[in-house]
């Protein structure tokens, strides 16, 4: 998805973005599974390092930027929380994603892996780094989870924009993290990164609650609140391409 994300905007790159997200459909065992996941996990069966296959592949797509791994090994992650039946630990992207009940702690396995020099040195190099929006428990925290990539993050010069998720919102019901506020969402990210400094926070409007709040935790983080209409329609949990990009265009011209 990162790469066809980043695919250049003419027939090409469109229409490889297409190829690289299409999903087989069929009763044997591919279904299910992304194109564009198949051809990298081919290019790494043959003896490919991740980074040169994800350069590879990038080339082809003629992508705009570049797609890094967080860590040097492959990561699972796993999550412990309390339900009504009582405590529960599950393990799995998509598990730790769906799981019901109040998330207590989240970790990948193995600990404390080694980070991919690429990462830290792109890092190191950014003027901006946003962070956000995506999954909160198996995308956007477990980048905090990797010692050195963390310490990059704290040390790098760049000015850091975090985005929060669509799906805060207590009317949208069996979204990870659904029903939490803005302000919890926030309270975790700091948990597990206490010396990052968040210079801006990006939210869509119809998640804020209590708007007072909310600036005084992202003031915790060292940053201000942006408020904005970054919905694709009334009700959606999807971003409005265009108007994130108004919005963050605007943050990064200060």
């Amino acid at each position: 998805m990162a790469l066809a994300a980043l695919c250049a905007d003419d027939e090409w790159g469109r229409t490889w973005a297409k190829i690289m997200q299409h999903r087989f459909e069929s009763d044997g065992a591919l279904s299910g599974h992304a194109m564009g996941n198949l051809l990298l996990a081919s290019m790494w069966n043959a003896g490919d390092d991740p980074v040169a296959a994800l350069d590879r592949v990038g080339e082809l797509l003629k992508v705009v930027g570049r797609v890094l791994p967080m860590a040097a090994v492959a990561l699972d992650i796993e999550g412990s929380f309390n339900t009504s039946t009582g405590r529960i630990v599950v393990r799995g992207q998509k598990e730790v994603a769906t799981a019901k009940g109040q998330i207590e702690s989240l970790r990948i396995i193995p600990a404390n892996p080694d980070a991919r020099p690429e990462a830290l040195a792109a890092i190191a190099a950014a003027d901006w780094i946003t962070m956000g929006p995506g999954s909160w428990f198996s995308s956007v925290i477990p980048h905090l989870l990797v010692p050195a990539q963390l310490a990059a993050l704290q040390l790098a010069k760049a000015r850091k924009v975090l985005i929060l998720n669509l799906d805060t919102a207590p009317h949208l019901p069996g979204e990870e993290f659904a029903g939490a506020t803005p302000e919890q969402h926030l309270t975790f990210f700091h948990r597990y990164a206490p010396g990052l400094r968040v210079d801006y926070c990006l939210v869509d409007q119809s998640v804020v609650r209590d708007q007072s709040a909310l600036a005084s935790v992202v003031a915790t983080l060292g940053g201000a609140l942006v408020v904005a209409d970054l919905r694709v329609a009334p009700g959606s949990v999807h971003h409005d391409g265009e108007k994130l990009a108004l919005h963050l265009g605007h943050i990064l011209s200060q």
